[in-house]
């Protein structure tokens, strides 16, 4: 069983890669609807140090700029330099191909306040899906 995506308010996720101290982060299906077409992604510096919450990465699309925050504090371990050619991927696989930069957690703890899948499902229904950055 694959591991447990988390959710943020703010429309970003964090899944454990293959690496157990190295977390995936991207932004869901629903976010990638609401920005359109990505033209451009502005990827964070690895090694750089982000709080939770601290913005991470940019993204442009046709419509406009987003930031994209970071779901855990920590440490930029990678980024995914294939949205540097091909920033579309985020549109066409949000949970896979388009991750934006993976991170090493500073604090594990952390993760609790994430939301899991069905209560990230649950705060779209009751209307909480309207990005809340941009």
């Amino acid at each position: 069983m694959p591991p447990a995506r988390r959710y943020t308010k703010t429309h970003e996720w964090l899944v454990q890669s293959e690496s157990p101290e190295a977390w995936n982060v991207g932004i869901s299906d629903f976010a990638q609807q609401e920005v359109t077409d990505v033209v451009f992604v502005e990827l964070p510096k690895v090694g750089r140090q982000v709080p939770r919450g601290g913005e991470a990465a940019i993204i442009e699309s046709v419509k406009a700029a987003f930031s994209i925050y970071s779901p855990v504090g920590g440490t930029i371990l990678a980024v995914n330099h294939a949205l540097d050619g091909d920033p579309g991927l985020l549109n066409r696989d949000p949970y896979g191909q388009g991750w934006i930069f993976r991170i090493q957690p500073s604090d594990l703890s952390e993760l609790d306040q994430l939301m899991d899948e069905h209560a990230y499902e649950q705060f779209l229904s009751e209307g909480g899906g309207h990005p809340e950055h941009g």
